[in-house]
């Protein structure tokens, strides 16, 4: 497959990671759409200091399939990143996962097959696993059962690519992130430790008994790591695993931010979420990915987990004051 990637388009594109992609591929002279229905991305995270003459933003939401159809005409690769990005919601709100994330993605495929688009990248995420016996969990670990909704409707969306690219002709890449961390993000672990010690100093809540562990990746790898695969991509449709080889868990997460944040002798309490130590009904207690296959492809992560989640505490306490 070539690596010209042509006129791209990035659903989501404003969004905490969407964003950052945009920004290395202007960095990289090419030609960028960014569709996002600024639900919860932000304009703010398109102000780059690099020039921008190549990008444009079309505010649209992927369930307006008419409109989307005439942005796409010309577009040769589209990145797919919109959707729900919570995964502990997913309980309480079955039907925005399902909307969000496996509708749009109908629909988006379905414009896609009508225009002819060659290339999809795809952002899965690891929650697809579930709770494997596995660990580190490969690519070809089956099967495939997940414990959360927003983990359900990311594997349906893997269905929905899988399917369409074999029976139209689309080449797909499917990457399953581990937990992404970093500059712009307005959820997560990290931004929810920021958010409750700028309200209360002195204690911090923790959901579960803060023993989940898992693997953190900073947003700057998963980007590269992104581009990566796309460029290693040999096979109608590909799987890649993007993730560290080590794990943090919550407790020493929140330690973590506390430094951070020159805050000494914080209370740290374990409460709420499930009675087997989760933060909530879907969380994984233990995740960690086998990067094994884009490894020996030649690709590893520039930080791992500890580091990462060091690094995106310091961007986003910054971002935050």
């Amino acid at each position: 497959m070539s690596n010209d990637l042509g006129k791209i388009m990035i659903t989501g594109g404003a969004g905490f990671i969407g964003s950052h992609l945009t920004e290395e591929l202007i960095k990289e002279n090419k030609d960028v759409i960014v569709l996002d229905n600024l639900s919860t991305g932000n304009k703010s995270n398109l102000d780059f200091e690099h020039h921008k003459e190549n990008m444009r933003l079309i505010t649209e939401d992927l369930k307006n399939s008419n409109q989307v159809f005439e942005q796409i005409k010309d577009i040769d690769t589209i990145f797919h990143l919109a959707a729900d990005p919570e995964v502990r919601t997913g309980f309480t709100d079955p039907i925005s996962a399902y909307e969000q994330n496996i509708q749009n993605t109908f629909l988006l495929l379905e414009n896609i097959r009508k225009n002819d688009t060659k290339r999809l990248v795809f952002a899965s995420s690891s929650v697809v696993y579930g709770e494997p016996e596995i660990i580190p969990t490969p690519e070809t670990f089956g099967p495939l059962l997940p414990i959360s909704i927003y983990g359900g409707s990311k594997l349906a969306c893997e269905g929905l690519i899988s399917s369409y690219c074999n029976n139209y002709g689309i080449n797909g890449t499917i990457v399953r992130f581990a937990n992404v961390v970093g500059s712009r993000a307005k959820h997560g672990v990290i931004w929810d430790f920021i958010k409750k010690l700028k309200t209360n100093k002195t204690q911090l809540s923790v959901l579960g008994n803060g023993k989940q562990t898992k693997s953190y990746i900073h947003v700057k790898d998963c980007v590269d790591g992104l581009l990566f695969s796309l460029k290693n991509t040999k096979k109608n449709v590909e799987v890649f695993n993007l993730g560290n080889r080590d794990m943090v868990n919550v407790l020493d997460i929140a330690s973590i931010v506390c430094k951070t944040m020159n805050l000494e002798n914080v209370n740290i309490v374990t409460e709420g979420g499930t009675d087997d130590g989760r933060g909530w009904i879907g969380d994984v207690k233990e995740m960690n990915l086998d990067i094994s296959k884009i490894s020996n492809l030649g690709w590893n992560p520039h930080e791992n987990s500890k580091d990462s989640v060091e690094m995106a505490a310091i961007e986003l306490y910054s971002e935050s004051i």
